[in-house]
């Protein structure tokens, strides 16, 4: 498995060897003061990590398509619901320490702690499976009792799902680790290429052994491409770990450990029910077959949206390091810099696909090219939040992880309200119009935050020189 790794990330590399892009991922990649030169180990590294990026939105992208191909709308609608769901609780249920590695490893390997980091190691995966595997249960507990107030088409697909997410979580927090020890191909690969591709084989598969192509058949896949892929992350990780890391006693700071990650679990939490609530309140009030033409439109602009994405997954543990080197110089300008390879490229994109999104609608069916103007009122709240770059990265590695927490708590607030308000009274212009109006209230106030604690500038276009163009 070792030559399939580096057999297609070299063929990644080959087929997105753009310089521009290149130069994206190597700015990314590299500290301040560095050149980010694709030669370099950091540069190597992000370029790594950005192209399976680009390969996995694309994959993640087709195999909607595919999906919504073979199952219909209505079908589509209600996978695109329950799959949803149960990735919103599988990063709640990671309990933070999905991005708490990205602060702990490198302080521990900063001070040569190694007797706590091989605690971390494994305390954080136990726990992690522990609290996810409850989560289940009480949810499956959950869903028998209420399972009277909800559509019946649901249900199954949703107890299914539920076996699920303790491998969810686990996956989520041996990315995190991956991240932390700058192995992109082990942390991303399995999660965006393998497991989307996985799916699609065994849904076809089932499909072709005589399944009928339904929301429950695809959960089915789902549930086992997680499986058999984290199975495979896993062997891997401890090869890479057990070479790494020499073998001894483990250390545990556990009040330290959960007092960092709970907090992250706020910030990871509400911010993927920020990109997913709308999806989900839509069902509330819409047949699945509205459901399937509002996550086609919102995948679609998950083209976007995955540039943010990957900036922050590239630099959060960067951002540790540099705090931990005490040079708010360095760390605010890696920050800005984070900032504008995160808008333009995203603003870039954005104008081409607004260009494109009517003929990659029809590509999901006749009935999805509705979802255009979803698109257009969604991609407002994307670059807003790429406007401050991951000023929420920044803030939780610097020890701010608690007024992260605040902030996307209170946005999820808002917009549920905005999405309760506007649902009903716009249909579903009115969810795209609360999440991005959300998503301005959240990027707005990470920005003053980052400002006023760390006196870091995050806007990609600075105050003062907005002031003196005024002036």
């Amino acid at each position: 498995m070792r030559f399939t790794n580096s057999f297609w990330t070299e063929r990644l590399h080959r087929v997105l060897a753009i310089p521009a892009l290149e130069r994206f991922a190597a700015r990314i990649g590299a500290g301040p003061g560095q050149k980010g030169a694709v030669s370099s180990g950091a540069g190597r590294i992000a370029v790594s990590t950005f192209s399976i990026r680009v390969a996995g939105a694309a994959l993640a992208y087709l195999s909607q398509i595919i999906l919504a191909r073979w199952m219909g709308a209505f079908d589509y609608g209600i996978y695109s619901v329950v799959w949803t769901l149960i990735i919103v609780l599988g990063a709640m249920a990671c309990a933070g320490f999905s991005s708490s590695p990205g602060r702990f490893i490198p302080e521990y390997r900063h001070r040569g702690s190694l007797q706590k980091l091989r605690g971390f190691l494994v305390a954080s995966r136990m726990i992690v499976f522990a609290f996810a595997l409850t989560v289940a249960v009480l949810a499956g507990l959950l869903l028998s009792a209420f399972k009277g107030l909800i559509e019946p088409h649901y249900v199954g697909p949703l107890a299914l799902s539920l076996v699920a997410l303790p491998f969810l979580a686990l996956s989520g927090v041996q990315d995190g680790i991956a991240r932390s020890h700058d192995w992109p191909v082990l942390a991303v690969l399995p999660t965006f290429i393998w497991r989307p591709l996985a799916v699609l084989i065994l849904l076809g598969g089932l499909v072709l052994a005589g399944q009928p192509a339904t929301a429950q058949t695809a959960v089915m896949a789902a549930l086992a491409a997680t499986l058999a892929i984290l199975v495979y992350q896993s062997l891997h990780l401890h090869a890479r770990l057990r070479k790494t890391i020499p073998a001894g006693p483990r250390e545990t700071e556990m009040k330290t450990w959960l007092a960092v990650s709970l907090p992250m679990l706020m910030v990871d939490g509400f911010m993927q029910l920020l990109t997913s609530a709308d999806v989900l309140m839509v069902s509330l009030w819409h047949s699945p077959e509205d459901v399937a033409v509002y996550f086609a439109a919102s995948k679609t602009l998950a083209l976007v949206h995955f540039v943010f994405f990957a900036v922050r997954s590239a630099s959060a543990h960067r951002f540790s390091a540099l705090v931990q080197a005490k040079d708010p110089e360095a760390l605010a300008a890696y920050a800005r810099m984070a900032t504008w390879w995160t808008f333009w490229p995203s603003l870039v994109a954005g104008l081409g696909l607004l260009a494109l999104a009517p003929l990659l609608l029809r590509l999901f069916g006749a009935d999805f090219t509705d979802g255009y103007p979803l698109i257009a009122i969604l991609m407002i709240g994307v670059l807003a939040r790429a406007s401050v770059g991951p000023a929420d990265a920044l803030l939780s590695m610097s020890g701010h992880q608690r007024l992260s927490a605040l902030v996307y708590g209170a946005t999820f607030l808002v917009n549920i309200g905005l999405n309760v308000v506007l649902i009903p009274w716009l249909g579903l212009p009115g969810a795209a119009l609360a999440t991005s109006l959300a998503i301005i209230f959240e990027a707005a106030c990470l920005a003053i935050l980052a400002h006023r604690r760390l006196n870091v500038q995050l806007f990609v276009v600075p105050i003062r020189r907005l002031k003196k163009e005024r002036s």
